[in-house]
């Protein structure tokens, strides 16, 4: 199953990201996919800021992965530059370390993703607006969308 929000702007996404947050759970995986510019990192800071992290969240272009302590850990990947290559990067550690995984350009290293997680694919309508589109694989991340949207 499929759910689609529109967001009018930063703001909004960060709202619903928020949601999210709310309905935290230890080892949750968010994958976020979309066109550069579209909202990925701004999803994140709605995460982050949720969970109670006052640093200044941005994307982990260069150095691949961000840790923060909030509530739970965040830890912010950006996979991009791996060009779907993780060899000796140690991701796959980070989906059982107890705290919130977001992945940007997850859709790049879709092999060594867990069964259980979120996809969300950020589309740019226009300017501000956004189309996201939310799509969870497991009961877990079936709940948790059932709950927020």
């Amino acid at each position: 199953m499929e759910y689609r929000v529109t967001t009018k702007n930063e703001f909004e996404t960060i709202e619903i990201a928020q949601n999210f947050e709310s309905e935290k759970f230890p080892n949750m995986i968010i994958c976020l996919d979309g066109e550069l510019g579209s909202g990925k990192t701004v999803f994140t800071k709605g995460i982050a800021n949720a969970l109670g992290i006052d640093e200044t969240i941005t994307s982990p272009t260069f150095t691949i992965i961000k840790e923060y302590q909030g509530e739970l850990p965040l830890y912010h990947m950006d996979v991009y530059r791996l060009d779907g290559n993780t060899d000796g990067v140690g991701i796959e550690e980070y989906f059982t370390k107890g705290g919130v995984v977001v992945i940007e350009w997850a859709e790049t290293i879709k092999d060594i993703l867990p069964d259980e997680r979120l996809d969300v694919k950020i589309k740019v309508l226009d300017e501000n607006r956004r189309l996201l589109i939310f799509e969870p694989h497991g009961e877990k991340y079936e709940d948790l969308c059932e709950a927020v949207l």
